[in-house]
């Protein structure tokens, strides 16, 4: 697209690890950028960059709409994220909610590109071996978050098709970097506290995917005008080991080495097993063992990034042997 001084880009998921390093992206390439956050007391840094706060919730379909008043651009990171507790939960947020972004955004005639950050986890949970997006997402889900994640990704393309939309979904393995305050802080406390164990074999893949290259992704998608309508997946360059994962972290921390393993049977019956109880007893908080993170540290999880590479110009600039011990250190200076 051809960017002018009137535009302004929107970030939702504004204060979350994607959202504050695409503002952090924007504002150093001079864009005017408006933030969608819920609390202007957790946004602080955010306004030290030199983007504008503006207050609204996911849960609010009006302060969701008047959001996107003035935004040319629109980055869509915002999303309930978790394993765990009832579909419509998510659903809510991940789907209800940017549909109403998605009106409002089209009713003002301004929109040039929405960029709609997905997920991988749109995928049957199954060992992949270079899956590309001519897979098509598995509809159920494995859990609220899977499920509304691959609905919230085909209402976005069914607006390309059906209202024109100049949209592009990015989906990003397990994405880490500075500012990630959910999976990989749990991680690390695990590995400090002797409380990690390998699912099944530690040589199969991983899906990271560090946060500068996804950022890098999201600006080629906006900057392309040839790749309206698109899917892409979006990981590192190189895919590791569940093994050289685990062992970056600890090793860059200083923590022991893990080596206990559950084998891959014994932990998705267990993960059953224990899903099936917490729903008994209505537990609000997830199990020990649950599908996700079965996939998550259990299943080979290779996908191609070839078309992201061929059409997007995807050039992922980090590699994980310098990006994982750069984000352990920041989260080791803030604790």
């Amino acid at each position: 697209m051809q960017r002018t001084d009137n535009d302004v880009m929107l970030v939702t998921g504004a204060t979350g690890l994607v959202g504050s390093q695409v503002i952090e992206r924007a504002r150093h390439e001079g864009w005017r950028v408006q933030a969608l956050v819920r609390s202007p007391s957790s946004a602080g840094y955010l306004k030290d960059m030199g983007a504008e706060l503006l207050i609204g919730d996911f849960s609010d379909n009006s302060s969701v709409a008047k959001a996107a008043v003035d935004a040319t651009v629109i980055v869509h990171c915002a999303a309930k994220v978790g394993d765990w507790g009832p579909v419509e939960g998510y659903r809510q947020i991940n789907v209800h909610g940017l549909e109403a972004l998605l009106d409002a955004a089209e009713k003002t005639g301004k929109l040039k590109r929405f960029v709609h950050v997905s997920s991988l986890g749109v995928y049957e949970a199954r060992d992949h071996y270079g899956t590309d997006e001519d897979e098509p997402p598995n509809v159920g889900g494995i859990d609220g978050y899977t499920g509304t994640k691959v609905e919230a990704e085909q209402l976005v393309l069914r607006h390309v098709k059906e209202r024109r939309l100049p949209a592009v979904a990015v989906r990003p393995g397990f994405i880490y970097g500075p500012r990630d305050r959910t999976i990989l802080p749990q991680l690390m406390t695990r590995l400090k506290t002797h409380k990690f164990a390998y699912l099944g074999a530690p040589d199969k893949l991983m899906n990271n995917t560090y946060v500068g290259n996804l950022v890098d992704a999201i600006f080629l998608a906006i900057e392309k005008d040839t790749v309206l309508g698109q899917v892409f997946n979006i990981t590192d360059p190189r895919l590791v080991t569940k093994k050289e994962f685990i062992e970056t972290i600890a090793k860059t921390a200083g923590y022991p080495l893990p080596t206990a393993t559950v084998p891959l049977g014994v932990a998705k019956f267990l993960a059953k097993m224990l899903e099936g109880l917490y729903r008994v007893l209505g537990k609000k908080e997830a199990p020990l063992l649950s599908s996700a993170r079965i996939k998550f540290l259990g299943l080979n999880l290779d996908y191609s990034i070839d078309r992201a590479r061929r059409l997007l110009g995807y050039t992922p600039k980090f590699d994980f042997a310098e990006a994982m011990p750069q984000t352990v250190q920041w989260f080791l200076e803030h604790p």
